[in-house]
């Protein structure tokens, strides 16, 4: 059985399923997050959306790029977990599948290329407080602290 955070599902609502990878980035220990400005303000574990016929490793390499503009190293899947949520930038109420995975941040590239993403680096303490979704700061929480 696979975890569930935040709200239930609504009874009658309908909800897509999103499938998305998202990495714990230790190094020196400090963990390296993302901050989205829109479609409000909050930080997260860096990853996103798995695309059709992508697989969830593909993604993982490529959300953190985009979010962070880190090339990351030795990922190895932890868990995942599922929240209902409804998602503004697509106007979609979905069941997200969010698979965790631990990885390495070897180094950086450039600037996140995402727009309204900027990357930090936070200590694990620090950075269950301040993630947004409760899934992943209980992944913190479990993995490192």
């Amino acid at each position: 059985m696979i975890a569930r955070y935040g709200d239930a599902p609504e009874e009658g609502r309908r909800y897509t399923l999103r499938p998305g990878a998202y990495a714990i980035l230790e190094r020196d220990g400090a963990l390296l997050l993302t901050h989205q400005e829109t479609p409000w303000p909050e930080f997260q574990l860096p990853g996103g959306g798995i695309d059709a016929g992508e697989q969830p490793l593909a993604a993982l390499y490529r959300e953190v790029y985009e979010e962070t503009g880190w090339h990351i190293a030795r990922p190895r899947r932890l868990g995942a977990f599922r929240r209902f949520t409804f998602m503004p930038e697509y106007d979609l109420w979905a069941e997200k599948l969010c698979i965790i995975y631990a990885a390495f941040p070897v180094r950086p590239v450039e600037a996140p290329r995402e727009p309204g993403h900027t990357a930090h680096w936070v200590p694990p303490d620090v950075a269950v407080d301040v993630l947004g979704n409760p899934g992943d700061a209980d992944f913190v929480r479990r993995c490192l602290l």
